[in-house]
């Protein structure tokens, strides 16, 4: 590739690419951070040939990691099959049939029925009118609420974005949905009584991720969802759990919620699911659900999105779980999550301003404050630096400022211990220089 081309291409991506999730003035202005062409394992290349460990899965997603020859021939023979048919009207195909099936038998409880989606957004959205048509069906109308903690992350389409707990996310248009509540992220009783504020017969379900992720990587109380699910039944509340981040073995195992001994009564999933080589997401409901669905439905159920059961996205999906399975990767987020961890404590040790660490598998977290006991934040964030700090040295991160100053992490399942080496090295080198050239500097001018 020549530079001629980067220019080039940079100019195309400022005139006619709005990136999502992305400063639009910052796009204006510089172009786009790096133009990838091309992965492999756990590691990124760029156009000017610079490589770079992918520290955050690309988003949250690429569990089996980039570049794998047997997805793309499977991907082939799947679609010089059947790459596509309708799901609508009883229609069906092998691939979505026995991936619902497989995602039946790894799901926890009795979560035994696949809806498919191509995403988490949407996923969400269809875990949020399922709640409500279900009282609808049950003769409980007045049950439309949806609750949502606080820093919890959803999604973008409209009834994802007003679940989401992260007020920025609601504050991009000025219309927000109705019948959306929020309560404290670790309190189960702010949730009791938000219900009985609300009123237990007006309230359709809770949802929740089993550790949020876009929110700062913040992992419950040992008993916060066992107190979820207690409340829950108490009030004759839908449960739905969030599992497009935690699941498909992120957390060490193959759903979040399996960690707090917890069925959830719906289940969202997306990434993992087919590891960004597709899109693809879902909901699974209880059998409980479903069987009520048959029962009490006297019509068409009338949901469903044209890529609902995507014939290639299933296949996709399929041999994605069977690498997960056939190379342990589940086990190795486990292993490889604690390896994480104790490197992060070793820094933490060296670097005053590291006030928290965490790893939930191959999740992960490390909080920056200028003091430890009072939790004082900086003037001027210091993870953005950070990141883009890492960057220069070829790790690729990202950060969370909501109300903190934190940076997350979301590597590859893949994930080797000598990777796990490199990435704490960049870690090590990108404090030593952001202490030296900022937190000293900062403490100075004090």
């Amino acid at each position: 590739m020549t530079i001629q081309l980067k220019e080039d291409l940079k100019k195309l991506d400022q005139k006619h690419f709005l990136h999502p999730t992305t400063s639009v003035a910052q796009q204006q202005l510089d172009g786009p951070a790096a133009i990838f062409t091309e992965g492999k394992g756990i590691y990124l290349k760029d156009i000017e040939g610079k490589t770079y460990i992918d520290g955050m899965s690309s988003l949250w997603n690429v569990n089996i990691g980039h570049g794998r020859e047997e997805m793309a021939e499977v991907a082939k023979e799947q679609m010089a099959k059947l790459a596509f048919s309708s799901c609508f009207a009883t229609f069906s195909n092998e691939p979505a049939i026995l991936l619902a099936t497989k995602i039946a038998e790894l799901a926890p409880g009795d979560l035994n029925t696949v809806f498919f989606t191509s995403g988490g957004s949407e996923s969400n959205d269809t875990a949020i009118k399922l709640a409500r048509h279900y009282w609808l069906l049950k003769g409980q109308p007045q049950r439309q609420k949806i609750i949502s903690r606080t820093h919890s992350y959803h999604g973008v389409a409209m009834g994802a974005t007003n679940a989401t707990g992260l007020q920025a996310f609601r504050d991009f248009t000025n219309s927000p949905a109705p019948d959306f509540h929020y309560v404290y992220k670790d309190s189960p009783q702010h949730l009791r009584e938000t219900i009985e504020a609300l009123g237990p017969e007006t309230v359709a379900a809770f949802i929740s991720e089993p550790v949020q992720g876009a929110g700062g990587v913040n992992v419950p109380q040992k008993d916060y969802f066992k107190e979820i699910r207690q409340i829950c039944d108490e009030y004759g509340i839908l449960f739905i759990a969030d599992e497009v981040i935690t699941g498909f073995g992120r957390t060490g195992k193959m759903f979040g919620m399996e960690h707090f001994g917890v069925v959830p009564d719906m289940m969202s999933f997306a990434k993992g699911v087919s590891s960004g080589y597709v899109q693809l997401g879902g909901v699974i409901i209880s059998e409980k659900m479903h069987k009520d669905f048959c029962e009490l439905s006297k019509g068409t159920l009338m949901h469903g999105y044209t890529y609902s059961g995507h014939a290639l996205a299933c296949r996709i999906g399929l041999k994605n779980i069977e690498i997960v399975e056939q190379e342990g990767l589940v086990e190795n987020a486990a292993k490889m999550g604690d390896a994480l961890l104790e490197g992060f404590k070793m820094l933490q040790e060296k670097y005053d301003f590291i006030s928290g660490v965490r790893t939930f598998g191959l999740l992960g977290a490390i909080e920056l404050t200028k003091s430890r006991e009072t939790g004082e934040l900086f003037d001027t964030p210091l993870s953005p630096i950070f990141v883009q700090e890492t960057m220069k040295r070829g790790l690729i991160l990202r950060t969370v400022t909501y109300d903190q100053d934190t940076v997350v992490f979301s590597p590859p399942l893949i994930l080797s211990k000598a990777e796990v080496d490199e990435m704490l090295r960049i870690l090590d080198e990108t404090f030593e220089y952001v202490q030296k050239n900022y937190v000293q500097k900062e403490a100075k001018v004090k």
